[in-house]
């Protein structure tokens, strides 16, 4: 009942007798618990150490067992002592050992090495993935195996809205089944309408972005949504992600058909970009006004000709006035 207080049972043995035989050496201690001389001198030694066993203050060379309510009381009031800062000590290390699993957290989240790098969680997945789609610069392929439902974002917010608005070239594919959540497929003939192209298949093998067809997104664990995803920059790897999207494009089909893109649906760089150039604006001066590059610049001038079947600048201003857009 005392091992709390660090007091053993053999301890306690030696403390009992010394109390009830207050004179008797150790030679008569050891007979009175039966353990042999050397074994209760040490105990001795041990009751000295938990102040239970003290020298006597009109014999200072005799010893005495220390009254229970005062012995035990006051060692039990050390040992909550030690007990409470022990606590303190293990708060301070819990904090320190919180701060070292974030660290190697972090580590784990952000791990890289050369051409691959590698996102522990969802949550830290998703974040690199926003910040790599704000760099696309011209196309963005994926395959989405996952229900669209409960993943969908009002169009204004979606990201690929935005992707779209900045000139990017979208393509994705969705299961079929997508089409029995009203929901899901007013969302995707929205991405249809603005210019991403949209088609369907009955199974994918897995998520999977492309960016720029530099860049391969893929699931750490196809079966485990929430483990996280893989960054792959290596030209072998990337190759093989784009043959694979390759491969279910062409197989999959048209969700919607091309006469429903909302020819109208201008993203505001475009329709800066047109009224700029039929003010005789170069490229130059578009990208610098626009605060874009110049790169940008062209693949938006390029991409508005190709949707306007225009060969030269003059049949793209010619094919904008007809349809109001400038």
């Amino acid at each position: 009942m005392l091992e709390p207080l660090g007091v053993d049972e053999a301890t306690f043995s030696v403390y009992h007798a010394l109390l009830s035989h207050p004179d008797s050496t150790p030679e008569q201690i050891a007979a009175l618990v039966d353990r042999p001389l050397a074994e209760v001198n040490e105990l001795m030694d041990k009751l000295r150490k938990l102040e239970l066993l003290v020298p006597t203050w009109t014999r200072p060379e005799a010893e005495h067992a220390v009254h229970p309510r005062v012995g035990l009381t006051g060692l039990a009031e050390r040992r909550r002592t030690e007990l409470n800062q022990l606590l303190g000590e293990l708060k301070e290390a819990e904090a320190s050992a919180d701060v070292v699993a974030e660290q190697y957290n972090e580590l784990l989240t952000a791990r890289s090495s050369g051409d691959v790098e590698v996102l522990k969680g969802r949550a830290n997945a998703s974040r690199r993935i926003e910040e790599l789609a704000l760099k696309a610069r011209e196309t963005f392929w994926c395959l989405v195996p996952s229900h669209l439902d409960d993943t969908v974002h009002p169009t204004e917010k979606s990201p690929d809205f935005s992707l779209l608005e900045r000139g990017v070239k979208l393509r994705t594919v969705y299961l079929q089944s997508m089409s029995a959540s009203k929901h899901a497929v007013d969302y995707a003939a929205t991405i249809h309408r603005l210019g991403g192209e949209v088609r369907a298949t009955p199974t994918l093998p897995m998520r999977l972005l492309i960016f720029d067809q530099e860049l391969a997104i893929m699931p750490m664990d196809p079966e485990s949504p929430t483990a996280g995803a893989v960054i792959h920059r290596t030209p072998a790897v990337v190759a093989v992600a784009l043959a694979l999207f390759d491969a279910y494009w062409a197989r999959a089909t048209e969700m919607f058909n091309p006469e429903d893109r909302e020819e109208t649906a201008l993203t505001p760089h475009e329709s800066e970009v047109l009224r700029l150039l039929a003010g005789g604006a170069k490229d130059e001066q578009v990208a610098r006004l626009l605060g874009i590059s110049l790169r940008t610049a062209r693949r938006i001038t390029a991409n508005l000709s190709e949707r306007l079947d225009a060969a030269s600048r003059f049949e793209l201003g010619v094919a904008a006035a007809k349809r109001g857009w400038v």
